[in-house]
């Protein structure tokens, strides 16, 4: 049995410093030298201006009492991304853990209830394929279109209506809907791992990569690379066993009166094949009312 994951400092940091060309940082490549890639601990140190010991402790988790201006430059010095910074930031110090707009607190993904507004406007986008999920990736409400892009939420039961668990431990049908596979596990396992760090004790979350863990050695592999992304936007690709090849804008909107839940849209570009291909595919769709809570 896999124990429950907490966010390690450790294993954050020496693979963001293993991810760095010390050669395009201005440091001597020192082949003959260099038993693993990257960068080593002295020369993170140099880079963030501090000294080898505190850039040690703090590497392996023995300063709680770091100060922002010390975490800026370790920030600098391995090249993190405003989602890696953010998680580092809530790993380091509780306190400084990056908040959580509205009234929940950040031990906590949310609540599971989606507000009646948030259901109608939903309804209202009869065009717009969309759904609300939690931070543990829990589909929690959906609209016609949104039940019908990639899985049929209707037809699940509500504990297999998560993302990640679709997606990793039923590997084949994942597969055969998303042609760009690998790169979207790896985009999930990053995603997930930034909710670990802004809710470390949430059971849910605990629960969900604990058993992703043990049950599927593709989640390993990604969750192992230490990635971090938050939610936001892009182009997702997707092979529809009706409509078929869909190229789709989606916008990942969290709900700022409702911690923790996520409004997610799918649009296609106006007069494109994929526009056409949703439009069909809203005909096809028997209308299905959102679940209640």
């Amino acid at each position: 049995m896999v124990t429950r994951p907490e966010p390690d400092i450790s294993a954050f940091l020496k693979a963001r410093r293993a991810a760095l060309d010390p050669a395009e940082l201005g440091l001597p490549a020192g082949v003959n030298r260099r038993r693993v890639p990257g960068l080593r601990r002295e020369e993170a140190a140099q880079l963030a201006g501090i000294s080898v010991d505190y850039y040690t402790r703090i590497e392996q988790g023995r300063t709680p009492n770091i100060s922002d201006s010390v975490l800026d430059a370790v920030a600098r010095a391995l090249r993190l991304t405003d989602s890696e910074y953010a998680y580092l930031r809530d790993l380091t110090l509780p306190g400084r853990r990056t908040p959580t707009t509205g009234t929940g607190t950040t031990g906590t993904t949310g609540s599971q209830q989606v507000r009646q507004g948030i259901r109608l406007l939903m309804d209202a986008m009869e065009d717009v394929p969309a759904y609300v999920c939690s931070a543990a990736m829990d589909v929690l409400a959906w609209n016609a279109l949104g039940g019908r892009i990639s899985y049929d939420f209707t037809a699940l039961e509500p504990r297999e209506r998560n993302l990640a668990r679709l997606y990793f431990l039923h590997e084949e049908q994942s597969r055969s809907l998303y042609p760009e596979w690998e790169a979207g596990g790896e985009y999930m396992a990053a995603t997930l791992r930034a909710d670990v760090g802004r809710h470390p004790g949430d059971p849910a979350l605990g629960a969900l990569i604990a058993d992703l863990l043990e049950h599927s050695a593709q989640f390993r592999r990604c969750w192992d690379q230490q990635h971090v992304r938050g939610l936001c936007y892009g182009v997702k690709h997707i092979t529809h066993p009706v409509a078929g090849e869909l190229w789709l804008h989606y916008e990942s909107l969290p709900l700022p009166s409702d911690p923790g839940q996520t409004l997610v849209t799918f649009t296609a570009e106006p007069g494109s094949a994929t526009d056409s291909a949703l439009r069909l595919l809203a005909t096809r769709a028997t209308p299905q009312p959102v679940p209640s809570p």
